[in-house]
């Protein structure tokens, strides 16, 4: 069951104590027994009492810090995210956060329920994917901290989005694929669940019903986020299927593509073409050149932090979801 804000005198009569024991017990000093506080806490945590101690050392002013929660920060995309919404905020005179979940849902639990005591007055979040309860998200609205998600979003949290044309873009390269007589495609995932892996896997299932072309549904690969194991998989996917070309849904998956056919001695383009959804600065470098459907990484931060202060100025929002749209770039690796 889903624990409920109560307040500081709530606890203080939940253990039969005063209240001023209780503040006492979540203030860094040693004015009150031991096992007393630790018990406060238990009890504290137990019931769903949350103190504001930023808030209280602040004596009721501002933090000026909002969090920044990403599933990663070694990739070039995350990163430049990063770079549009520091720039917001530093316009704002505010300071960020950064928050690494690394894609695993409890630790977005954690991170997020540490966030409930005021230490920021805003989130900025791509979300893990993982897990179907998100009452710990909900919360926040209880500690009037304001959420927008970008790019990977929970469909069900009724939050600003910033995300953009996945689906339009999966479809467009996929079709391309399929009019230039590249089938069979193989599409590689790492979660078909996440909002942005369900919505690149319907274009790419849509373009092949568009252009009459059965799909082999062994063809849509499930990778991991460990390099190796998807190493092993593409590999596995390239010499049993031998499909003609791969579409990338993560940046990782086209540059461990590339490893694999380096590995196995597979020409690119001649034997296989690869495309793959990348912010790569160095994807015009790769050899042979890497095709790649760019999103505008630091445009999303950038929005999604002006929605965010927008929200902390009282300004009414005029769009609740923002879609902004990708670049399909083709270079060698799908030349015809």
């Amino acid at each position: 069951m889903a624990k409920s804000f109560i307040n500081i005198k709530q606890l203080a009569e939940a253990l039969n104590l005063s209240t001023s024991t209780v503040s006492r017990a979540f203030r860094d000093k040693g004015d009150i027994n031991a096992d007393t506080k630790q018990f406060i806490l238990d009890k504290a945590k137990e019931l769903g009492y949350y103190p504001n101690i930023y808030a209280s050392n602040l004596r009721d002013s501002k933090s000026r810090t909002i969090a920044v929660i990403m599933p990663e920060l070694a990739n070039n995309f995350f990163s430049l995210a990063v770079k549009g919404i520091e720039r917001v905020a530093q316009a704002n005179g505010y300071h960020t956060l950064i928050y690494v979940t690394d894609s695993l849902y409890q630790k977005e639990v954690e991170i997020v329920e540490d966030l409930y005591n005021g230490r920021v007055e805003g989130i900025i979040m791509s979300v893990s994917g993982e897990g179907s309860d998100h009452k710990y998200i909900n919360k926040l609205k209880r500690s009037h901290i304001p959420l927008v998600f970008f790019d990977r979003v929970y469909e069900d949290i009724d939050v600003p989005k910033v995300v953009t044309d996945d689906y339009e873009s999966s479809f467009k390269a996929t079709e391309y694929l399929l009019k230039n007589h590249c089938e069979p495609i193989a599409l590689l995932v790492i979660d078909k669940n996440v909002s942005i892996g369900n919505a690149r896997m319907k274009g790419f299932v849509d373009a092949h019903k568009k252009c009459n072309v059965p799909l082999n549904e062994n063809l849509v690969v499930d990778c991991s986020n460990d390099i190796e194991e998807s190493y092993q998989i593409i590999k596995r996917t390239l010499l049993a299927y031998k499909p003609k070309a791969l579409l990338a849904s993560v940046e990782r998956l086209a540059t461990t593509s590339y490893s694999v056919c380096m590995g196995e001695q597979i020409k690119i383009p001649q034997e296989v073409k690869i495309i793959g959804y990348s912010n790569l600065s160095i994807a015009s470098l790769l050899n042979p050149s890497l095709s790649t459907i760019t999103q505008p990484a630091e445009d999303l931060g950038t929005k999604a932090a002006e929605l965010l202060f927008d929200i902390l100025k009282n300004k009414p929002l005029l769009q609740k979801e923002v879609v902004l749209e990708a670049e399909i770039i083709h270079r060698v690796s799908t030349a015809l």
